[in-house]
């Protein structure tokens, strides 16, 4: 079992060790409850904008060369990522280079200079960006689903923002979002893997105290009721891209029926082994790709289906897909599925925790999103601990007649709104 020790730093941002035995790197995570569901409308974007200018330099480390280069020189790998739920920034390295690594992933992110010019100079890259995923099929139908699913909520919009909202971004909004919600008291630094060269509290309160000492922001905006919203993006092309979105009636501040719920995703889609993967591949030849997989945001779950697809199968895999859906709903697993899923599901999630990596992600999503623990090993006996009852009760509460969708290809709407 890994030791964990937590204190806090002055600015009230939690600081947490993880030591895992046998690894010879160091991961430091530092994350913030301020992704794209924190935004305001007109602010769409600047969450993940604002990822992308701390990388520009910090006080010490001045200049994006200087922050790139002294990495590499310690060997490390940095990079952040923004979801709707979150903003973190992440550095692994040999655990020797703890003290430098933590010195200037605290300097960049927590004091970066958010240089105008630079502020100019990279809209464009992220405006790029945004172009690159609306030329990608896949990741357009993601985009669709969550405008499907959720609408004009936050959690309906994309998080890398419309490009005409990049263009007007100014140096000051994005400061006014940073002060806003960037609080060490909904956010946490990680540090996992060999802590041993890890400097002592002292001196990793002064450090983390780089970042912004604010009052813990408001709540974000309550999800919406489920959706049966259909949206298609047609294109002439010979594949689809089809996805699906249920909102199962569940409570997601109860992790063993997020456990319950994500063996529940294994067996229908998220292994070789799977209903959808055996039927909708295997036996009809109807996509290359079709996968199940679920996730929760604490106030909501969510299950959803995907396929990449002849577009001219995509009817009658839609059809199909969402009578397994229904056929789980009335009848359940039958035991030896959830027996093989629960022990792929827990398999993989051990191979997972071999990376410090992984292990600081899943602490920042365990105490951010629901404020819970984040011990792997108890991740693990979760997953070890789901019954065949449990993963039924799970079944049930998926309303079959109740799923946004969302389609990129040469479909229309009514392709999908028949069905029955």
């Amino acid at each position: 079992m890994p030791q964990i020790t937590s204190t806090v730093a002055p600015n009230g941002l939690p600081v947490h060790r993880i030591q895992m035995p046998g690894t010879r790197t160091l991961t430091a995570l530092v994350a913030f409850d301020a992704g794209a569901r924190a935004e305001h409308e007109e602010e769409n974007g600047i969450a993940h904008f604002l990822e992308h200018l701390v990388f520009k330099g910090g006080e010490t480390y001045d200049h994006y060369r200087k922050v790139n280069e002294t990495a590499e020189r310690m060997g490390g790998v940095l990079n952040a990522f923004t979801s709707h739920s979150m903003v973190a920034f992440h550095i692994t390295v040999r655990a020797e280079a703890a003290a430098e690594a933590l010195d200037l992933l605290t300097d960049f992110a927590g004091r970066p200079l958010l240089d105008a010019q630079e502020l100019d100079k990279e809209r464009g890259v992220v405006i790029q960006e945004i172009a690159r995923y609306n030329d990608q099929p896949s990741a357009l139908a993601e985009m669709l689903l969550d405008k499907a699913a959720f609408g004009d909520h936050p959690l309906g919009r994309p998080v890398l923002g419309p490009a005409e909202h990049l263009k007007t971004f100014t140096r000051d909004q994005v400061v006014a979002f940073r002060e806003r919600r960037w609080s060490g008291r909904t956010g946490g630094a990680y540090l996992a893997g060999a802590v041993d060269h890890l400097p002592d509290d002292a001196r990793l309160h002064e450090l983390f105290s780089r970042f912004p000492d604010i009052h813990a922001p408001g709540e974000v905006e309550a999800a919406p009721p489920p959706s049966t919203d259909i949206v298609v993006e047609e294109r002439d092309t010979n594949q689809s891209h089809l996805r699906m979105a249920y909102r199962p009636d569940l409570d997601a501040s109860d992790p063993k029926v997020r456990a319950a719920l994500t063996i529940y995703g294994t067996l229908l889609g998220g292994s070789m082994g799977s209903r959808l993967f055996d039927e909708i591949r295997e036996q009809r030849g109807l996509a290359y790709s079709v996968s199940a997989s679920t996730w929760s945001l604490g106030d909501i779950t969510q299950l959803q289906l995907s396929a990449g697809l002849d577009a001219t199968k995509t009817v009658e895999a839609y059809s199909r897909m969402r009578e397994i859906v229904r056929e789980l709903h009335d009848d359940g697993p039958t035991a030896e599925e959830v027996d093989r899923a629960r022990a792929y599901t827990a398999g993989r999630l051990v191979l997972a925790f071999e990376n410090s990596g992984a292990v600081a992600r899943h602490a920042a999503s365990q105490s951010i999103l629901y404020g819970e623990g984040f011990d792997p090993d108890t991740a693990i006996a979760q997953l070890d601990q789901v019954t065949l009852d449990d993963v039924r009760e799970v079944a049930k509460r998926i309303d079959p007649d109740v799923a946004s969708v969302a389609c990129v290809g040469p479909q229309t709407e009514s392709d999908f709104s028949n069905w029955q």
